[in-house]
């Protein structure tokens, strides 16, 4: 008698049902797209406060008719005064965030900062020895000496740190160490030398009172090459966290890595450093809120620094400007009050430098 086979249910399938709201990065891609998108509104927004506010009162329209009327009497104040200001502080602003993104990813030191680990510092010293000793007073002598002074302190800091080894707390307390000696030496060559103390008296906390547009003009070239060599390095820098092996294994060369990061982060710093003088927590603060934001990954967190950074530079700067009046609080000073709590707060809840 044959055997008649009973019909087999059928398997049961193994594939993921359709996702209903699209691919999951690309949502995430666009919402941070849309971020960044508010970022630039927000950094325009700054721009025309930084344009329209400061010691001399303005009306909107002696504003509008000063940036496009040359027979204005606020033409001068807003094309001299205002807007080179504005220009310097997009510009720098951009290089302090961008240098800190890339100090704390090449370090994993979420207390990375130019003006906390002496990368200021050391554009800082070059420059107060330059001033002093060979009588250097111009952009065009700053720039070279704080480029060198930047560069170094990059390199020291690296070896003194520890170098493929260095952990978060040796860098640190090797930034530390390299910050106070340097800017005690600044502090010394400034007091023995009452001309350069009076020459460099507001540059030293860091200021953008004295922008011209010459000096734009002349630190756009580094700043742009450090921001294009930044964000070359989002892919490689991604890689390297992962460690060295696998960064080889993903097609990244760790010591050309690590090369071009120094490299960076001297032409940002060093260019900045020279222009404004020595701002801190600019680099510290930014970072870390972008990364609330973006996640770890440095293809939108460098993006989001190079724009959200100018946006506490320059609100700082008016902020300064608002409440010094008649005269300014320089923005150096405000932004090392604003951001010295939150400095605390991060080693405090643990989140800063672990070994």
């Amino acid at each position: 008698m044959p055997v008649t086979k009973s019909p087999q249910a059928p398997a049961a399938s193994t594939a993921p049902p359709p996702s209903r709201g699209g691919p999951p990065g690309s949502t995430r891609a666009s919402l941070r797209a849309a971020g960044l998108a508010g970022s630039l509104l927000v950094l325009l927004a700054v721009v025309v406060l930084s344009i329209g506010f400061g010691a001399k009162q303005l009306s909107p329209a002696e504003v509008w008719h000063g940036l496009f009327d040359s027979s204005s009497p606020a033409y001068t104040v807003v094309h001299k005064m205002r807007l080179p200001r504005t220009l310097l502080g997009l510009l720098a602003g951009a290089a302090l965030g961008l240098a800190g993104c890339v100090m704390q990813a090449l370090t994993r030191n979420p207390l990375a900062d130019p003006g906390l680990m002496g990368i200021n510092a050391g554009a800082s010293a070059s420059v107060a020895s330059a001033a002093s000793f060979l009588g250097v007073a111009t952009f065009n002598g700053y720039v070279w000496f704080a480029l060198a002074g930047a560069g170094a302190v990059s390199v020291l800091l690296y070896a003194v740190g520890g170098g493929r080894g260095a952990t978060p707390a040796r860098l640190a307390l090797a930034g530390a160490a390299l910050n106070a000696t340097l800017y005690s030496y600044v502090s010394a060559v400034m007091l023995l030398d009452t001309a350069s103390l009076d020459k460099m008296r507001f540059w030293t906390v860091g200021s953008l009172a004295d922008a011209r547009p010459s000096t734009v003009l002349k630190v756009l070239p580094f700043i742009a090459a450090g921001l294009l060599i930044a964000l070359a390095l989002a892919r490689p820098l991604n890689a390297l966290a992962l460690g060295d092996d696998a960064a080889r294994a993903l097609g990244a060369r760790p010591a050309l890595t690590r090369a071009a990061s120094i490299a960076a982060v001297t032409l940002l710093c060093g260019a900045a450093t020279a222009a404004c003088g020595p701002i801190v927590f600019v680099g510290l603060m930014v970072p870390h809120f972008v990364r609330t934001l973006t996640g770890p990954d440095l293809r939108w967190m460098l993006p989001y620094c190079a724009v959200l950074a100018p946006v506490l530079l320059l609100g700082a700067d008016v902020l300064g400007r608002v409440l010094g009046r008649p005269g300014e609080l320089q923005v150096g000073i405000v932004t090392a009050v604003l951001g010295g709590p939150l400095f605390l707060y991060f080693v405090r809840r643990g989140k800063a430098v672990r070994a």
